[in-house]
């Protein structure tokens, strides 16, 4: 362990072990049963707009995300593609991509992914039986510390 940490310090490792760190943070559970390119705009999109990729900030390349997430580089391309599409990154000429610094469009894109995260809860609750009242209520008690019916 002492030696992945004095490796931080080394200027010869310090991209693995940030790649390593950031594999820490960002799993890649990818579902078979999906296509993949959309999952990983799901994934990005999340990490975008939860502020792991500040305004402004910097993405890793194609290539690297690519080896991060085990998927060929051409499908991390296409989902670059239509996060660059939808606005959220913005491709620099010298500089490889970078998180857009519009902050109300960050902000309306937080809003809209909450949204669909409630409208898939309460899907999945009215599958149950619950009503809305009920599941909020379910809610509320799970948040107070009790999960009793």
């Amino acid at each position: 362990m002492d030696e992945t940490l004095n490796s931080v310090y080394d200027d010869k490792s310090i991209g693995i072990c940030r790649m390593i760190v950031r594999r820490e943070i960002m799993v890649w559970n990818l579902d078979a049963d999906r296509p993949i390119y959309s999952q990983l705009v799901e994934k990005l999109q999340l990490q975008i707009i939860s502020g792991h990729y500040p305004p402004g900030g910097k993405l890793p390349s194609v290539r690297e995300l690519a080896a991060e997430a085990a998927v060929n580089p051409n499908t991390m391309q296409k989902a670059f593609a239509e996060l660059e599409r939808g606005g959220l990154i913005v491709t620099q000429s010298t500089n490889g991509r970078t998180v857009t610094e519009d902050t109300e469009l960050l902000r309306r894109s937080r809003l809209l992914l909450a949204q669909k995260h409630v409208d898939m809860f309460l899907d999945k609750m009215r599958g149950l039986g619950y009503t809305i009242d009920e599941a909020i209520a379910a809610l509320d008690r799970m948040k107070g510390g009790t999960a009793d019916e």
